[in-house]
């Protein structure tokens, strides 16, 4: 199986902050959030673990399997966010307003990285771990891994984009050889 999770909460979460490539570490609601994932994955031997290189993505993945040996992969990095880095989320402004109310149709703000780019670099990430075998732990940020999920899903035609995923959500795909399956949302259970 592969099991993606978003990274657990900081406080530029908290705060509403688009935070993006500003490297924050888990605030203890995250550190609790991982935690409460690593119960719910615990009888689970990762024979893979990769992470975005922002501190709070590592951080989920050594508390989520502690012990293992976590491999870094810039392609599982958060949306470049740019000029739009740190915005209030509570007053956004009107670029980030209308991107966010429909993501599929609405192309980034000037400055902000493309969802292509996202899908394009996530994408050939998934190629490069297909013919791994065991099972694999990708620990990485909400925008990222709606490009993971959009890359499994054929016909997906954008639907992952306006989900919430939220701190520590797990989805979970079965794999055999090179085939990869449509990703479900896991329900961790303590």
């Amino acid at each position: 199986m592969i099991y993606i999770i978003r990274h657990g909460k900081t406080e530029l979460n908290k705060a509403f902050v688009l935070q993006g490539r500003s490297n924050y570490p888990l605030n203890k609601e995250g550190i609790r959030q991982a935690e409460e994932a690593a119960q719910g994955l615990k009888n689970i031997e990762f024979s893979y673990v990769f992470s975005s290189p922002l501190v709070r993505a590592v951080q989920t993945a050594r508390i989520v399997a502690p012990g293992a040996a976590i491999t870094v992969d810039e392609r599982l990095i958060e949306m470049d966010y740019g000029p739009y880095e740190g915005t209030d989320l509570r007053d956004p402004g009107p670029e980030i307003t209308r991107f966010f109310s429909d993501f599929v149709h609405n192309p980034a703000p000037e400055g902000m990285e493309s969802l292509e780019s996202v899908v394009s670099r996530t994408g050939e990430f998934i190629e490069d771990i297909r013919s791994l075998t065991g099972d694999i732990l990708i620990s990485t940020h909400a925008i990222a891994m709606k490009g993971i999920l959009e890359n499994l899903t054929p016909g997906s035609n954008g639907s992952y984009w306006p989900k919430n995923i939220g701190n520590c959500d797990v989805y979970a795909a079965s794999h055999s050889g090179r085939d990869i399956g449509v990703p479900e949302h896991f329900i961790i259970t303590l």
